[in-house]
């Protein structure tokens, strides 16, 4: 099956990287068995400190990708 090709460019969300890189550097040192139930548990984490009043880290991402 192939897959039609198309001039059409996808932008990634602004600080959607450094979260993705965040959550690989977290795999790489905590090397978790169970690589989607540790990404569910870190995001879970960011979310809470964000609803705290912590640092939101898409915001922070997105200052830093700037």
């Amino acid at each position: 099956m192939s897959i039609a090709s198309s001039n059409t460019s996808v932008r990634v969300p602004a600080g959607f990287r450094n979260l993705l890189e965040g959550l690989a550097r977290e795999v790489l040192r905590e090397q978790p068995t169970n690589v989607v139930a540790f990404a569910a548990q870190h995001f879970q984490k960011l979310l809470e400190e964000r609803e705290a009043g912590g640092i939101d880290p898409v915001a922070w991402g997105a200052m830093l990708e700037d």
